[in-house]
């Protein structure tokens, strides 16, 4: 698999995937079902530079399942996965 880093305050994310029916149990179909704004952070970057030039340390670690905003990041396809590179501004809570 290609390993990716994310440079900076970026992590790299896969969706978790969507429920395929309602909670009444009526059945999705693929057009109906939003992409899902849960995921599974596998990478993070070093942190953003401060003007000190020390790094912030991230709120997020590897392994964190997180929700973030609709439109976060960028969708990068790698080794047939799915995956976004997002900032950790677009993430809203850690789920534990």
């Amino acid at each position: 698999m290609t390993k990716l880093r994310p440079l900076g305050d970026k992590i790299l994310v896969k969706r978790v995937e969507a429920e395929a029916k309602t909670k009444s149990g009526i059945v999705l179909p693929d057009t109906a079902k939003e992409k899902p704004k849960r995921g599974k952070v596998l990478s993070v970057g070093e942190g953003k530079r401060l003007e000190s030039g020390e790094r912030a340390a991230l709120d997020v670690k590897k392994g964190d399942e997180v929700i973030f905003t609709s439109y976060a990041g960028t969708e990068v396809k790698i080794d047939g996965e799915e995956l976004i590179i997002m900032s950790v501004d677009d993430v809203l809570a850690v789920v534990e």
